[in-house]
């Protein structure tokens, strides 16, 4: 709802939008009648969310095509880049918060850590921008587009993702890692983790066992909370390196004014955004057992 008022503030209209700015005043008006985008903004939304309840997302304004012809190739897309993504930078983030937090204070800790807050505190299109002419201009090594050939083999579709991935690893790690080392600091200062160490049991073992598996319970949240950013919020990502993924569907529909395929857009994300959080309390219960028999004694 907030988008869609907020789209109704966007100076210009739907069929000046699509039609241009050439084009006669009468056919954009009898565009917006054909569209109904002259009606009130109650009205559209009303229509728009009683065909999202029938399952009818409606028809793309600029695309002329239903929403979800295009909608779901664009999720497609963006969930490759953000499967990568994560393969790369959630082990890499949890191994370099864990190797901090075992020299907390010393130089290793100090590098993972300031070295992972800086590339963080770089935005992503920057990123971008320094990969495109490192390893694309530079050393030709990957390509400087994301979009690979049609029907392109899993290998050649990697080659091609790995590039923006490796800009979202740099945004990403900086996060993560410092989540896993809190948590790992804390683990270690545990009461459990003295007393596995009273009991003879080697370190490698105690940190396996008992650190680990608690101090990766906050690193959870902040892993589900990146994914809807993954799905919905590479813009800048999508749009520099030519791919067609939801963050530059969103775009180009907030461009043209295309309201059906704008909302939906943002409703999609919005539910990944439910979905990964659903995904992460269940995983939460699973490594922490004291959830599970708060919740079976209530």
């Amino acid at each position: 709802m907030i988008i869609f008022v907020a789209a109704q503030l966007l100076p210009g209209d739907v069929g000046r939008a699509i039609l241009g700015p050439f084009a006669a005043q009468s056919s954009v008006d009898q565009l917006n009648e054909e569209l109904g985008t002259n009606r009130s903004i109650v009205v559209q939304y009303g229509d728009w969310v009683g065909g999202v309840l029938q399952g009818d997302l409606g028809d793309s304004y600029a695309f002329s095509r239903p929403v979800g012809d295009l909608l779901w190739p664009a999720l497609k897309n963006s969930a490759k880049l953000a499967l990568l993504a994560f393969v790369i930078v959630v082990p890499i983030g949890i191994l370099g918060g864990v190797a901090a937090a075992l020299k907390e204070g010393r130089l290793r800790d100090r590098v993972i850590s300031i070295g992972g807050l800086s590339a963080t505190a770089i935005p992503e299109f920057v990123w971008a921008v320094l990969g495109i002419m490192i390893f694309g201009v530079w050393l030709g090594v990957l390509p400087t587009t994301a979009q690979a050939p049609q029907d392109a083999g899993f290998f050649t579709q990697v080659k091609y993702l790995l590039l923006p991935a490796l800009c979202l690893v740099f945004v990403l790690f900086g996060y993560i890692a410092r989540m896993a080392r809190a948590g790992t600091i804390e683990s270690l200062d545990a009461d459990y983790t003295r007393t596995a160490y009273l009991k003879g049991l080697p370190r490698r073992t105690v940190i396996r066992r008992h650190v680990l598996r608690n101090s990766l319970l906050p690193t959870i949240a902040v892993v589900a909370t990146q994914v809807g950013y993954l799905f919905g919020g590479l813009v800048a990502i999508e749009l520099i390196f030519n791919y067609n993924g939801l963050g530059q569907l969103i775009y180009r529909a907030a461009q043209r004014q295309d309201f059906p395929l704008l909302l939906s857009a943002t409703l999609v994300v919005g539910v990944v955004y439910l979905v990964a959080t659903l995904i992460a309390d269940v995983l939460y219960s699973l490594l922490n057992p004291r959830i599970r028999l708060a919740s079976s004694e209530s």
